[in-house]
């Protein structure tokens, strides 16, 4: 017999004999009737869980997770306000289902159905996913709560402080909200889970504001894996800056004390608490899972007779809140009910065609104030001296400091975050003097952990803020990847567009640096960010047009909720020349702060109509040289600068090589997974010119004199080109 059966047999059994598990008397302050609304929450809990597994077998239903065991969340919902931002764990419908009860006129156990039957008017995620989450209850979906929920969960409780000193206009949470963040034992170990406590305790220990509720929802098991027993208590109870709680879950009312107790505590001193709550869990881990295939018969069973919902009915009698045939009944409904409303669920419509599914990829546009840019007098006491020197060309990483001066003078719910971001100015001195122009709390100096970088970043914007991190090298994007993949370009995308993290993500990259740093700062792949739907991607390859790209990428962000990535490249930073020495050919005067490149909008330097050379970044300059040396020859060329990178600007590149008699491409990241593979496709599928690539070989970079010898070079595409135009080298 399926073991949800014989837990729901137990209960009826149990109940009506009166055959309930032995406990402490119920304290504490939860009032009768909020005792009853956490009992019948814990009923449509299980109720759901049932008629989700129901509606699996019989093909109407899809994979499922189940919050059974788990429904003493209800009483941590009812200790806590709907404003307060909820990430939970994908245990804890009794949280979502309490919640409901709080804010009039929710349909919940219609949502939840809806969403368990994937139909596309499931109105969190549109049918995309069976998540929790509700806009109206203040909860964003998550989509998998591994722990990479949690340095978000950071990200949005350090944004409340930040809100009240610096007040963005599409703030959501009020000033005396906190953040609720909820998990399983098991992920409390991950590495991810292991930064975010530590980045809480870190930012706690400096008593900076960070109003945020862990709650780790401890069942001892980790899929088949058990959790040491005590493991939890031991590794939490003395943790510096992170204020330890311990309640137990199968008691509602010694639930709702403590988490009453943890939550004024983290109001009121504005302080990050860890509350430990120790459950059951019932049925398995997810779908079909037979906890008996790795747990002895006597243990399942054993948990099953600890069943909280027979605790709540012994509870609540000897509260004198409600009759154990009066909790009997209200099961009994709760579950007619609820096959009643799934018969109608079931029918309802699905999503179907892969526009369907991809209409929430891209987030909504958001209607924003006007500006009209900084007040000169504002610019000028912003920029100081250095105003003189916009009337002379300049450096690349001037120009992009510049740049972001104007627009955090433009926009004041910009925030940088970010490693040495703020005092030191950045490694390369891009954001030199912004600490002193616009204070530490918008050029935050963060911990040494990107995942946190990121999931600051991410929660930030849930809260109005316009982020800007920045990771130090792109190789060490692949520490928190997933913080984009898995956490910020999925948001709009499961919540049908209703939550969105709009940012622009500044990394430091590609190859090219003269002895410095080999494969660990010098990562020429960006293959894992053009993989990620959704995400922009723009690199540009002078200071002009970084300064014009930047302020494009702060419209996609503000205006379109859109995840950027800027990608800076480290060589073009300090670079002056272009053909010889003292040129000064590849510094650009600072363009007017109205100047901008749009989205898509390609580069064509030259109108050669022997070959285009297609490239990027690096590939500009370079490629820039060569042309030269090819003209010299006799053979007119003219270089496309792709710019945005993803999605690629189809389109502009196919009109920008019209009338090219062949088509070079040149591409700095690697020959497997690189750009040229899209590249070649792209001209392939919409022209009939001969087309060769140009790419970096499939290895690490270097240090020292060999730093280039795996990428393109100015000679290197000087000959391929000839060679493509079937000329002598």
């Amino acid at each position: 017999m399926d073991r949800a059966e014989i837990v729901h047999e137990n209960f009826l059994r149990r109940v009506a004999a009166h055959d309930l598990p032995a406990g402490a008397a119920p304290t504490g302050p939860l009032a009768q009737a909020d005792a009853v609304a956490a009992f019948r929450a814990g009923c449509l809990t299980r109720a759901l869980d049932r008629q989700s597994r129901a509606m699996q077998k019989a093909g109407q239903g899809f994979y499922t997770i189940g919050s059974s065991g788990h429904e003493g969340l209800a009483a941590v919902a009812l200790a806590l306000r709907p404003t307060d931002m909820a990430f939970l764990h994908y245990r804890d419908a009794a949280f979502q289902i309490a919640r409901a009860g709080q804010v009039p006129g929710q349909s919940i156990a219609w949502d939840m159905l809806l969403s368990f039957a994937a139909s596309s008017e499931d109105p969190i995620s549109g049918g995309r996913h069976k998540v929790l989450g509700s806009k109206r209850l203040n909860i964003p979906p998550q989509t998998s709560t591994i722990a990479s929920h949690l340095p978000k969960a950071v990200g949005a409780a350090y944004a409340i402080g930040a809100a009240r000193r610096h007040r963005p206009e599409h703030r959501e949470l009020p000033d005396d909200a906190i953040v609720y963040c909820s998990f399983g034992d098991a992920s409390a170990n991950h590495s991810t889970a292991q930064g975010a406590f530590n980045t809480a305790q870190w930012t706690s220990y400096q008593s900076i504001p960070l109003p945020l509720l862990f709650v780790c929802e401890d069942n001892g098991i980790g899929i088949s894996t058990k959790t040491p027993k005590g493991w939890i208590a031991a590794t939490f109870r003395n943790r510096a800056g992170l204020k330890y709680f311990h309640c137990d879950g199968l008691d509602i009312y010694d639930t709702y004390r403590v988490a009453q107790e943890a939550a004024a505590y983290v109001r009121t001193r504005r302080k990050p608490a860890f509350l430990h709550m120790g459950t059951i869990r019932l049925y398995g881990h997810a779908g079909a899972d037979v906890p008996t295939t790795y747990l002895s018969r006597e243990e399942v069973e054993s948990e099953e007779a600890n069943d909280p919902l027979l605790h709540s009915v012994r509870l609540l009698e000897q509260a004198g809140a409600l009759a154990p045939d009066a909790a009997l009944r209200i099961y009994e409904e709760t579950c007619d009910r609820v096959a009643r409303v799934a018969a109608d669920a079931v029918k309802r419509p699905r999503l179907k065609t892969a526009s369907d599914v991809m209409a929430s990829l891209i987030p909504p546009k958001r209607a924003c104030r006007p500006t009209n840019g900084p007040s000169a007098e504002a610019r000028a006491a912003a920029f100081g001296g250095d105003a003189k020197a916009m009337e002379e060309p300049q450096i690349m990483s001037r120009l992009i400091n510049w740049a972001l001066t104007d627009l955090m003078l433009e926009h004041p719910e910009i925030v940088m975050m970010g490693e040495d971001v703020g005092r030191k100015g950045g490694v390369y001195g891009v954001t030199q003097k912004l600490i002193h122009r616009f204070g530490p709390d918008r050029m935050i100096d963060t911990l040494l952990d990107e995942q946190s970088i990121l999931g600051l970043a991410i929660g930030m914007a849930q809260n109005g803020f316009i982020p800007m991190p920045e990771i130090q090298f792109l190789a060490y994007l692949h520490n928190a990847e997933d913080q984009i993949r898995g956490e910020a370009a999925t948001l709009s995308f499961f919540s049908n567009g209703q939550y969105t993290n709009p940012m622009v993500l500044r990394i430091a990259g590609l190859g090219y640096q003269k002895g410095f740093g080999g494969h660990f700062h010098n990562d020429n792949s960006v293959a894992v960010i053009r993989d990620i739907p959704g995400v922009i991607l723009a690199c540009p390859s002078n200071g002009a047009d970084a300064a014009k790209m930047l302020r494009e990428c702060v419209r996609l962000a503000r205006e379109e909720q859109r995840v950027v990535v800027f990608l800076e490249p480290i060589a073009l930073y300090p670079m002056r020349d272009l053909h010889g020495e003292k040129d000064g050919g590849w510094m650009c005067r600072y363009p007017d702060p109205s100047e901008t490149i749009a989205l898509g909008e390609v580069g064509v330097h030259g109108d050669g109509q022997d070959v285009a050379i297609v490239t990027f970044g690096n590939g500009t300059y370079l490629s820039r040289q060569a042309a030269r040396r090819l003209a010299e020859t006799g053979v007119n060329a003219r270089v496309v600068d792709i710019r945005w990178l993803s999605p690629l600007p189809g389109d502009a590149l196919v009109e920008a090589v019209s009338g090219a008699g062949r088509i070079l491409i040149v591409d700095e990241t690697r020959r497997s997974g690189g750009l040229a593979e899209a590249l070649m496709a792209l001209f392939a599928e919409r022209t009939d010119v001969p087309t060769a690539r140009l790419t970096a070989e499939d290895s690490f970079i270097a240090t020292g004199p060999a730093y280039a010898a795996t990428m393109p070079s100015a000679d290197g595409i000087h000959d391929a080109a000839m060679a493509l135009i079937g000329g002598a080298k």
